[in-house]
């Protein structure tokens, strides 16, 4: 009786040969094959909790900048709003100064308590006759990006600057409704 190593293995094992060939031969055999319970990571497995505790801290760490990102993206919506507002109200001056522009040129009748200015924001858009021809000063009234209506706070030339009230003797200016405070502190009714 002999005791070796299995040479076709890659784990050495110790083969006990008995001499004989077909006993031999299969207690060989028998212990080059996997046993099947066999495991080189002992029983307890300590690494296994490891993954919840993984997944909690994952978990509280993408909620801690969730928590960071949303006050970021309302501040980026509250700034796209108040551009936008810049813009329209832009838009809508540019038009009534158009409008008294042309008014000013004789191109147009207009009513002598006017002053030039346009009695509404519906004749910028639905035009006026100048020469035989319609002339629009505005596509559309915008929509008040702040209260998501397209009512606009309207001041005539008659008006106080800092009146809420509108005389409706022409449209000298607008402003919004809206009594929200900007970014930079200011109202978005004085605008």
């Amino acid at each position: 009786m002999s005791i070796g190593t299995n040479p076709h293995t890659t784990n050495p094992k110790p083969v006990i040969s008995t001499g004989g060939g077909a006993s031999a031969a299969a207690a060989e055999k028998s212990a080059s094959l996997p046993q099947p319970f066999s495991s080189p990571i002992p029983a307890s497995h300590p690494e296994s909790g490891l993954t919840l505790v993984e997944l909690i801290i994952c978990v509280a760490i993408v909620a801690i900048l969730a928590s960071a990102a949303i006050p970021i993206a309302r501040f980026q919506v509250k700034r796209e709003k108040e551009r936008e507002l810049r813009r329209d109200l832009w838009e809508m001056r540019e038009a009534i100064d158009r409008y008294k522009d042309a008014a000013d040129k004789g191109a147009m009748q207009i009513k002598a308590d006017s002053l030039g200015y346009p009695p509404d924001l519906e004749t910028l858009v639905n035009g006026v006759d100048i020469q035989d021809k319609k002339v629009k000063f505005l596509r559309r009234i915008p929509v008040d990006p702040m209260t998501g209506t397209a009512e606009w706070g309207l001041r005539s030339n008659q008006d106080d600057a800092d009146s809420d009230s509108f005389g409706g003797q022409n449209v000298f200016d607008v402003h919004t409704k809206s009594q929200g405070t900007a970014l930079d502190g200011t109202k978005y009714s004085t605008w």
